[in-house]
């Protein structure tokens, strides 16, 4: 061979050997990564959102023992109370922890017949969530899951406006409409 076409014979296998050494590195040991954990299956909500649609008188406490006086607390709230209403694609309108505005959230089935209300993009149990630790129709008592958020707010306490056990607004009542007396008999 001439040196010229020992020289492209050269920079040939050169070029090759590189490539071969790419191929390597993008063939090589593989660092095993962690996949996106399975979801497990999604379970339904005690009750669909329609139930918690409302007018409700709001109080919170830290200790159990101050429940029964809290109820109180919020069926007297009444007269500005905490309106809940159904989102744009079936969800509830509230307040996440220091938000200012509404936010859709959605009631979501847990493990153990638990249910929570929360962001629809997360699991239900998140940081974000507020497990339902009573509905009865009358009250609902929600604990939000961080501890921060629980230790500031405590555990709401929700007392439906307008039924029994909460105090319907004071009206005036209707005056009786006045009727014209009788027409005088005649005497007999």
């Amino acid at each position: 061979m001439n040196p010229p076409n020992r020289r492209a014979l050269s920079v040939a296998i050169a070029l090759g050997v590189f490539a071969l050494g790419l191929s390597g590195c993008a063939t090589g040991p593989q660092v095993e990564q962690p996949g996106v954990p399975a979801r497990g299956p999604v379970l339904p909500p005690a009750f669909p959102p329609q139930d918690i649609v409302g007018r409700w008188g709001l109080a919170a406490y830290h200790k159990e023992e101050d429940r029964a006086r809290t109820e109180t607390a919020a069926a007297g709230q009444c007269k500005q109370p905490y309106v809940i209403t159904l989102g744009p694609s079936g969800g509830v309108m509230m307040h996440l922890a220091d938000e200012a505005t509404p936010t859709e959230l959605r009631l979501k089935g847990g493990p153990g017949g638990k249910t929570y209300i929360g962001p629809a993009d997360g699991e239900a149990g998140g940081a974000q969530d507020r497990e339902v630790v009573l509905f009865d129709g009358r009250i609902l008592i929600l604990r939000w899951m961080d501890s921060e958020v629980q230790g500031r707010y405590g555990t709401m306490v929700y007392v439906r406006c307008g039924t029994a056990g909460a105090k319907p607004a004071a009206t005036k009542p209707k005056p009786k409409p006045r009727t014209a007396p009788p027409p005088p008999r005649p005497a007999q």
